[in-house]
Order: structure tokens, then C-alpha cells, then sequence
């Protein structure tokens, strides 16, 4: 079931899109290559950083202590 407040949105949202205006837009239009190739790049590094991130914290919690115990109902650690 969608919450109130997302009702409440959807309700009005043609309310919004009829209050615009075509061709209202003064600085739209296709984004330079230099600047759309950028940000391309830009999302690049964020995501291989997000990655790198996600496995760095996944392969720490791998080795866990190296006590030679064996711990039940403790994943990761033994």
C-alpha cells in the first residue's frame, strides 16, 4: 500500500506539470561532449570507489580473529 504522503504527491503531480510552461527552458539543450564525457568519468571513479569500498569492508570481515577457537552462532568467525 503507498503511504499518504506519496498519495498526496502523485495526487499532485499533474497540478505541477500543468503549471509549466513549454519552451520555458532557457538553458536546456544537448550538454557539451567535454562536459557529458566528465561526468561520465565522474561516474566512473564514484562507482569503482563505492566498489573498491564494498569489497575492502566484505574481505575484512572474512578474516576474522585466528584465536584457533571455533565460535557456534557467530558468522564470521569461525
Amino acid at each position: 500500500m503507498i503511504p499518504p504522503g506519496n498519495i498526496l504527491l502523485l495526487l499532485l503531480l499533474p497540478v505541477a506539470t500543468a503549471q509549466i510552461t513549454p519552451g520555458s527552458c532557457s538553458g536546456c539543450g544537448p550538454l557539451p561532449v567535454p562536459l557529458l564525457a566528465g561526468l561520465v568519468v565522474a561516474d566512473a571513479v564514484v562507482s569503482l570507489l563505492i566498489v573498491v569500498t564494498v569489497f575492502v569492508c566484505a574481505s575484512s570481515r572474512d578474516r576474522a580473529t585466528q584465536d584457533g577457537k571455533v565460535y557456534i552462532n557467530m558468522p564470521g568467525r569461525g
